[in-house]
């Protein structure tokens, strides 16, 4: 399929219809580079796509183990003293939003500087390079989604019906997410050191998001810092359609999704603005 193309140096479309013009015209080219990413990442490994099926398995194991035996964690309102695995399934659930975030916007800033040629050499829409990213991390978070409900049906012998609910939750985060990509990726251009400093703030915010912990056990005054932080309202309420089997926040979820799409936007628009320095900087 040909590759509609713009001038790099002229100046760029910067609103919502052309944002969605421009993800709909290069729809294929998205997936089959999305897939490519996937692909290419076990290249050449032994297990190859199966470690994106291990990987998780393996960290739950390992998270579980230190937490719920070596420090002997518990979550509240929980009986996890008698139920190990219950421990497990409400820490998984954090890991998979933890994971499609961080998996992002740790490359994010580095996006431009490994794709010089799309930028330099060819005309391409590299407005879809995070987008390309999103895929990839979709992917990983569809893989432990399915190792987590295949969990559940053991562990529980059966998954709640609000399960059905997950891809509705998760959609806002994922246009999130977005916005966030696209102001990394055209700030990575210009701020090389932006990397180092995100995978130091992602860390920082997997401690202080409700991965480990629920919000419950927070104390009061802390709180509302807790709350602030963008994966803590997604992670719970996940949390409450998988494993409880309750109904979404439907208020908070379509506040969350109006502050993602204009955060998305915002991200779009300065990312749009910034790429006509992007070859002469590179």
């Amino acid at each position: 399929m040909p590759i509609k193309t713009t001038n790099p140096h002229e100046p760029q479309p910067l609103s919502p219809f052309a944002l969605l013009k421009s993800l709909w015209r290069n729809r294929q080219l998205i997936v089959r580079m999305s897939k490519r990413e996937v692909i290419g990442r076990y290249k050449g490994s032994v297990l190859g796509l199966a470690w994106s099926f291990f990987n998780p398995i393996f960290m739950l194991a390992v998270y579980t183990f230190v937490f719920s035996e070596v420090f002997n964690a518990r979550w509240g309102g929980v009986d996890t003293a008698e139920h190990k695995a219950q421990f497990s399934l409400l820490l998984f659930v954090g890991m998979i939003v933890l994971s499609l975030f961080s998996e992002v916007i740790n490359t994010a800033p580095r996006l431009i500087i490994a794709n010089v040629n799309y930028v330099k050499k060819v005309i391409f829409p590299i407005e879809i390079l995070p987008v390309i990213q999103i895929g990839a991390a979709l992917f990983h978070c569809f893989v432990s989604l399915m190792v987590l409900l295949l969990a559940l049906l053991t562990f529980n012998g059966t998954l709640p019906w609000t399960a059905v609910f997950v891809p509705l939750i998760l959609s806002p985060l994922v246009i999130l997410i977005t916005g966030f990509a696209w102001i990394l990726t055209a700030a990575g251009v210009y701020f090389r050191s932006l990397g180092h400093s995100i995978n130091l703030i992602t860390t920082v915010i997997m401690f202080l998001s409700p991965v480990f912990y629920p919000i419950s056990a927070v104390p009061e005054r802390f709180r509302p810092f807790i709350l602030l932080n963008p994966l803590t309202f997604i992670i719970e309420q996940t949390r409450e359609v998988l494993i409880f089997g309750h109904f979404p926040n439907w208020l908070g979820l379509g506040i969350y999704s109006l502050a993602a799409l204009l955060i998305s936007w915002l991200g779009y628009a300065f990312f749009q603005k910034s790429r006509r320095g992007f070859a002469d900087v590179l």
